[in-house]
């Protein structure tokens, strides 16, 4: 990519090419092209942007990110899968073409951490399947609160601020 401010249409197109075919697959990168589209503020980097975001999310990269910053407890599918169906039944969701920040919000702003957490806590197969106490379900659910609080909140951290139907 140039050093200067323009970005020239070969390498508009190679950013564009490169999120349509799935090479670029981490937060970090996608940010990184996020950025570049944003300040290019034009209409044909919408689609490409909003389809790579999408995949990033439904091809489990984004869980698999999560699960990589929670290694004591890796995160919930099901807490993810749950924000995923609330970002798609929010008619709001389309203020922003970034999915993956969509519902990582959806998940932090609906208390969907310690709903989880808690799911999971109680489940014998956590407990070796014996019957948890309330202690040690509490306590459990805590650790996993905690742990996926953190790595949520260390993801939403590459945004300054919540990018729209532009990526402004």
């Amino acid at each position: 990519m140039s050093t200067g401010k323009k970005l020239s249409q070969a390498e508009k197109a190679s950013l564009i090419q490169s999120l349509r075919t799935h090479r670029v697959n981490t937060l970090i990168e996608l940010r990184r092209i996020e950025k570049v589209f944003a300040n290019l503020n034009t209409p044909d980097v919408t689609e490409p942007m909003t389809s790579a975001w999408a995949h990033y999310v439904n091809s489990n990269n984004l869980l698999s990110e999560l699960r990589g910053l929670t290694k004591n407890y890796p995160f919930s599918s099901e807490c993810l899968d749950e924000a995923k169906w609330m970002v798609i039944g929010d008619p709001q969701s389309t203020r922003s073409w970034n999915y993956c920040w969509l519902v990582l919000q959806k998940a932090k702003n609906q208390n969907l951490i310690p709903k989880h957490a808690r799911q999971l806590s109680v489940k014998p197969q956590m407990w070796g399947g014996r019957t948890p106490t309330a202690a040690g379900v509490e306590q459990l659910a805590a650790a996993c609160v905690t742990e996926w609080t953190r790595a949520l909140n260390q993801l939403l951290r590459h945004w300054d601020s919540p990018p729209t139907t532009t990526g402004r």
